[in-house]
């Protein structure tokens, strides 16, 4: 089944712009979009903004000591705002977004990038009510920020496995079990769900997290990775249509996040990784090659028969190869994950946006 999503944007120089996004699954998996008035919130540019950033990370108790790039020479980067094309995302107000969402639930669920962008809105939101009280707690695989004042709960669902299907130890080892769910029961009675999923999909070697995938009875050493992909992602969309009431719940996934370890990826082939970056890639087009996941993740959600609001964060992230903690990390040199503040609250910028318009 198909996905419409329809977007009312407030402009700079028109009153009203209206994005339609409409999935529609083929065999390739890519999507259709149709545009009203040349705005698509997914394509742009990051334009350099001295009104940047929206909080300062070293005030913002939440921010990890690996992505907080304090020791990171030069601020320029904290200086660029994502520009979709045609229009201009609406500023994000923190108080606005809290009387909207008062007494609402809001989850994370997925890997360390949703913690990036979980940790991004916190800050957003304590950096808007400086002198609102606040908690702050974290209790086995759940995090949770609250603001009592708003009744509000921001929380983070870490999935430890790295998936969202099942990761269990058996007699023969580690078996990821790509038809399986079991920690879904954690996740229901929330306003607003934000899934993520990927990139340890594609980890070999020591980082690879199991020795065995299931695939019903039949048990393999490894198989092509994004039919893996696919099969865990439709495992977790059948969970979807199956537990989800969407006049109760809104669910989001988070796209697929750039990293930038090889300069080839983006045509310089002379660049090793983010080490050094200080600019975006400029413009609206990224001159290497489209992730071919982007076309997976697609195909599934436009499959189902819930609809999922997809925050397609491919392109801004691709141009974003000096956004990355690099070296100032500080427990690894790090080209995958994102400094705060910088490009995850452009990813919550586009979570309000879309909430925000009827």
């Amino acid at each position: 089944m198909a996905l419409l999503f329809v977007f009312k944007l407030s402009c700079y120089f028109a009153p009203l712009l209206t994005l339609i996004i409409f999935l529609n699954p083929y065999a390739n998996g890519e999507d259709i979009i149709k545009q009203e008035n040349g705005c698509n919130l997914f394509q742009g540019s990051w334009v350099f903004d001295n009104t940047y950033p929206l909080y300062d990370a070293s005030n913002c108790p939440f921010v990890s000591s690996d992505w907080n790039c304090h020791a990171r020479p030069g601020k320029d980067y904290l200086k660029y705002r994502w520009k979709p094309d045609g229009c201009d995302l609406p500023s994000f107000n923190g108080v606005d977004f809290l009387q909207r969402f008062r007494g609402k639930k809001i989850m994370f669920v997925g890997d360390s990038l949703s913690n990036n962008q979980w940790q991004s809105l916190t800050c957003m939101l304590h950096t808007a009510v400086p002198n609102s009280k606040y908690t702050s707690s974290k209790r086995g695989q759940l995090s949770t920020f609250s603001l009592p004042e708003y009744g509000i709960l921001i929380m983070r669902f870490t999935i430890t496995t790295h998936f969202f299907v099942d990761l269990v130890t058996e007699n023969v080892g580690r078996v990821l079990k790509l038809n399986s769910i079991s920690a879904g029961n954690q996740w229901l009675g929330v306003d607003i769900l934000i899934f993520n999923s990927y990139h340890w999909w594609l980890h070999q070697g020591k980082l690879q997290p199991w020795d065995y995938l299931q695939v019903g009875n039949t048990l393999s050493k490894d198989m092509d990775r994004m039919a893996a992909y696919k099969i865990g992602l439709t495992t977790w969309a059948k969970w979807v249509d199956s537990n989800i009431n969407p006049l109760k719940t809104r669910v989001f996934f988070q796209g697929i996040s750039a990293t930038h370890y090889h300069g080839i990826d983006w045509n310089e082939p002379k660049v090793n990784n983010c080490r050094g970056q200080t600019k975006p890639i400029g413009g609206s087009n990224y001159p290497g090659n489209h992730y071919p996941r982007e076309a997976v993740l697609k195909s599934v959600l436009g499959s189902m028969k819930k609809p999922v609001s997809l925050l397609d964060i491919a392109l801004l992230t691709q141009l974003r190869k000096n956004g990355h903690p690099s070296q100032y990390s500080s427990t690894s040199f790090d080209c995958s994950h994102w400094c705060l503040a910088s490009v995850p609250d452009s990813w919550n910028q586009l979570l309000y946006t879309i909430l925000t318009q009827k």
